[in-house]
């Protein structure tokens, strides 16, 4: 980043305080799009230009209409905007007439849904039917059958919103496969350099992602498709979304680098040359092979086989044929000498005496002439068991 850039964009941080919000409303205009960024060099690193800030802290409303529009509520909140029961709203959401904006879980591992306060009072102003008596049969039904929309509508909302920040085709394909399961996504891409550009494009998990594994896994079920026909739509915009992907530039496979600094198109000739300039080197560089090794030619020398002796049979005439024998140019080489251990028996390292069995007998008798005797063992008590 340099000086310039420095000076005409600041880090989020600072463009939340400067716009009077605080860091998960700030993270939420921007997602919502209500502040745009820009990128900040390589990476996923974004930075916020001073004439977006100039442009928001001009507005009329500024802060207190920026902070409205970006004020999520939970459950509770969101009934008594409504003027309804925490009952009733979440029936209305679990049927899908409310998308929630973002989720958490909390210390029991339970999903909390988070709401637009904006977007709640826009569907008191627009169905004031759904707020008061019995609910319709057709939602009633669909209750029973345990039906809950709100992880569709949320993960539909996300996908919206990282489809219109995309500009590259293939950032739009990743973000289109982050909702299938990986079987799902092999299924459609068969290509697995493909499949690996599309997981290096992922765009990353949604803030407020939990830490603990259980809370973790929990967290990663609900931003994927669960639902039959959700999953046949996303498959097929994956496909879509592939194809357009494609007919822009092939995923890279591996082997090949990006040259910078080389010109796609072909220098023009010196002047006052006849021949022609060769050619620009492409932008795509692949590796070097390995120089081939010559193996050296064997000579083969015609070698003539001695007949052997046959007993002779009479009409019978044996030929003396010459057969190609390959002979290899060179010194004989030279055999190793084998070194043999010589074995020699125990007996040979003996001390010279007399055998082990006389010895033995002359203390036998020794001990005998001497009275000595084998102590003798102590009896048992008998109240040992």
């Amino acid at each position: 980043m340099t000086v310039d850039e420095g000076a005409r964009t600041v880090a989020p941080g600072r463009a939340a305080q400067e716009l009077e919000l605080r860091r998960d409303e700030f993270r939420l205009a921007v997602q919502l799009g209500l502040v745009r960024t820009v990128p900040a060099g390589e990476g996923d690193r974004r930075r916020v230009e001073r004439c977006e800030l100039d442009r928001l802290r001009a507005a009329p409303d500024f802060p207190a209409g920026l902070r409205e529009r970006v004020r999520a509520v939970g459950t509770r909140e969101a009934a008594a905007l409504l003027g309804i029961t925490a009952d009733r709203f979440t029936r209305l959401a679990r049927t899908g007439h409310l998308s929630p904006v973002r989720f958490s879980l909390n210390r029991y591992r339970a999903v909390v849904w988070m709401y637009l306060a904006q977007e709640v009072v826009e569907f008191g102003l627009t169905c004031p039917a759904l707020l008061t008596g019995r609910l319709p049969l057709e939602l009633r039904e669909r209750l029973a059958a345990h039906e809950d929309r709100r992880p569709r509508n949320w993960r539909a909302r996300r996908l919206g919103l990282l489809l219109r920040a995309g500009e590259d085709p293939w950032a739009r394909a990743a973000a289109i496969a982050s909702l299938l399961d990986p079987v799902q996504v092999a299924e459609v891409v068969d290509d697995p350099y493909e499949r690996s550009h599309l997981d290096r494009l992922r765009p990353p998990p949604p803030p407020g992602m939990p830490v603990p594994a259980v809370a973790r896994e929990i967290a990663e079920r609900l931003t994927r498709a669960d639902d039959p026909d959700e999953i046949l739509w996303h498959r097929l915009s994956l496909a879509l979304a592939l194809d357009e992907a494609r007919a822009e530039r092939q995923a890279p496979h591996p082997g090949e680098t990006r040259a910078t600094g080389i010109a796609s198109h072909t220098p023009p000739a010196p002047p006052g040359s006849s021949t022609p300039a060769a050619p620009a080197a492409t932008a795509t560089v692949r590796e070097a092979r390995a120089p081939a090794v010559r193996v050296p030619a064997v000579r083969v020398a015609a070698v003539r086989i001695p007949p052997v002796p046959v007993p002779a049979v009479e009409g019978v005439v044996v030929p003396v044929s010459t057969v190609p024998v390959p002979v290899v140019e060179g010194a004989a080489v030279p055999v190793p000498a084998v070194l043999v251990p010589t074995l020699r028996s125990a007996a040979a390292d003996r001390p010279p005496g007399r055998p082990v069995r006389t010895r033995l007998l002359e203390r036998l008798r020794r001990g005998r002439a001497t009275g000595a005797r084998r102590p003798r063992r102590r009896r048992r008590p008998v109240a040992w068991p």
